[in-house]
């Protein structure tokens, strides 16, 4: 994990997200397409795991437009994928945007006011720093559900909290 600065306290938060995200797709991924399509249920915000990981991949995706100013449209979903593979290739390629967007950050940068607007089309604005702070959070709330949903299906999918993280990529392991 990064260091303790601003900077490195971002970075070492995204890390994180990135092991995360990772995790729980390869344990979804494993269980085959039928799987990532079937329907758990409305009470999940997506009932399926495919549309899940598109959810987290769109939110992550629109965000890093706003806090690079780029005018955003319409958030994206499970039927901008074919599949899993199609989607996991386009995250890749998202982390690694992400990556160089934070890895080049200042502690300038992080007090930012982010000026974007909604999905609903309504002007909002925020510090950069916590819409940074926002994004893994939000992710957090849905690998929750992505998780209950891999233990209805196939039962319950390796940790995913922080310290596991932290233990499993602690330098010397």
């Amino acid at each position: 994990m990064a260091g303790s600065t601003s900077g490195g306290l971002v970075r070492g938060l995204y890390d994180y997200h990135w092991w995360a995200n990772h995790r729980l797709f390869d344990v979804a991924s494993a269980l085959g397409e039928e799987t990532a399509r079937r329907d758990v249920g409305k009470q999940f915000s997506f009932p399926t795991l495919k549309g899940m990981f598109a959810h987290i991949y769109a939110a992550d995706s629109i965000w890093l437009l706003r806090w690079k100013s780029v005018p955003t449209s319409r958030l994206m979903g499970d039927a901008d994928f074919g599949t899993m593979a199609e989607l996991r290739s386009r995250w890749d390629r998202l982390e690694g945007e992400q990556k160089t967007f934070v890895d080049a950050l200042t502690s300038a940068d992080l007090d930012r006011v982010v000026d974007y607007r909604n999905t609903e089309g309504k002007a909002l604005g925020a510090p950069l720093w916590r819409l940074l702070q926002h994004v893994p959070n939000h992710a957090t709330h849905h690998r929750s559900e992505i998780a209950t949903m891999l233990t209805m299906m196939s039962g319950s999918p390796p940790d995913g909290g922080l310290a596991t993280y932290v233990n499993e990529t602690a330098p010397g392991r």
